[in-house]
């Protein structure tokens, strides 16, 4: 093969492979030949000083009922698909007020119908929720799901941005969104850098 053909043929896969990874696909499913049916995403946002990161698999509703049904209502979810829902804070933060130390956990709920509970466990890899110990919690807290328009894909969000000057709390609201339902919870992070 001449050395041109074997850059065509180079360049023609590296944009393959750059097209997947810009789909959410990893380089070893596409070269495995598994694209996910639930594709992974990542979303990311500065608060204050505090990088926040949400890694995540997005199920569709494709048609089936989704609360209390395909999502059981009173038991652990891995709030997404696949891997549990991984969430990441680079400094501390306060969530709905509740203090949680800085690192990598593994986010589940447990959906019911007029509260939900968050979990933030400090087990940050995890095959969905079957391993799910609650000893490893590092916080809980109760939310209200809200009626929401509808969304096809799972989908995570930040909105309700509160920039403050040096000094002061700035905070986002952090929106899981499915279905025809949001749960939403507040991260509050300090504006120091230290």
């Amino acid at each position: 093969m001449s050395s041109y053909f074997k850059k065509i043929t180079l360049i023609t896969l590296s944009l393959f492979l750059l097209t997947a990874f810009i789909k959410g696909q990893s380089r070893d499913e596409i070269l495995a030949g598994k694209i996910r049916v639930s594709p992974k995403v990542a979303v990311s946002q500065t608060i204050g000083f505090t990088e926040v990161v949400i890694n995540y698999s997005r199920p569709g509703v494709k048609g089936r009922k989704i609360w209390g049904e395909l999502v059981p209502y009173n038991k652990v979810w891995r709030a997404g698909a696949n891997e549990a829902t991984k969430i990441s804070f680079s400094k501390d933060v306060r969530i709905n007020g509740e203090k949680l130390a800085a690192g990598s956990y593994s986010f589940f709920a447990i959906p019911g119908d007029k509260e939900w509970t968050l979990i933030f466990n400090k087990i940050s890899n995890q095959w969905g929720a079957f391993t799910y110990n609650e000893l490893q919690d590092a916080l809980r807290v109760k939310v209200k799901p809200a009626q929401n328009n509808f969304h096809e894909w799972l989908m995570y969000s930040f909105s309700n941005m509160n920039v403050q000057p040096a000094g002061k709390t700035n905070s986002a609201l952090v929106n899981l969104m499915w279905d025809k339902l949001k749960v939403s919870f507040k991260v509050e992070a300090g504006t120091s850098s230290n």
